[in-house]
């Protein structure tokens, strides 16, 4: 296991992820009608929601107080939850304002999550897939880690209930969110 003392930064010699075609049948799928726990205490169900949902996807949120996975940081695209997930949060009313809401997805539990939520000060949801039952359902790309399956990180743009745009590979994490308002400012011209 390695730690890292600052979660909110990344190594400069991160490896950069490729698109390896896990996410090309993604656009104009409906998404698959599932209750996601929620750190807000419910469920969400993303197939019924109308209007615009900003999903993204990520790996897993390191905690300051635990380790990261052994060479965490050699697994490209792996590294950068926070960074993603602050920028989302510092984002979060321009999205509005677009007409989006925003949640996080990973298969982390739903009670991790709440501390990461907490700490990072998410003013959105984050939803727990740690069945992996989305994950499998939506055929979203994955990658294993110290037999955990996690998934990759990937912004899905949703318009009631069917993927509308999939940014995939994410990288830099820190910088998906603006590319997220970009597009939705474009949409809106």
């Amino acid at each position: 296991m390695s730690k890292t003392d600052n979660l909110n930064s990344l190594p400069e010699d991160l490896p950069v992820p490729t698109d390896d075609g896990a996410a090309d049948h993604l656009p104009g799928m409906q998404l698959t009608s599932l209750n996601l726990p929620s750190t807000s205490g419910g469920d969400v169900d993303l197939s019924s929601l109308s209007g615009r949902s900003v999903l993204y996807c990520y790996p897993m949120t390191g905690r300051p107080d635990r380790e990261l996975p052994d060479s965490w940081d050699d697994i490209p695209g792996a590294r950068g939850c926070t960074p993603q997930s602050c920028a989302f949060r510092d984002h979060h009313e321009e999205l509005r304002a677009l007409g989006a809401r925003v949640f996080g997805l990973s298969t982390q539990s739903t009670e991790y999550q709440r501390e990461a939520a907490a700490r990072l000060h998410l003013p959105y949801e984050l939803l727990s897939d740690e069945k992996v039952v989305f994950t499998k359902a939506m055929g979203l790309p994955t990658f294993e880690v110290e037999g955990v399956t996690l998934t990759k990180r990937l912004t899905l743009l949703i318009k009631d209930g069917r993927i509308e745009k999939v940014f995939y590979p994410v990288f830099p994490p820190g910088a998906n969110a603006a590319e997220v308002v970009a597009w939705l400012r474009e949409e809106r011209t």
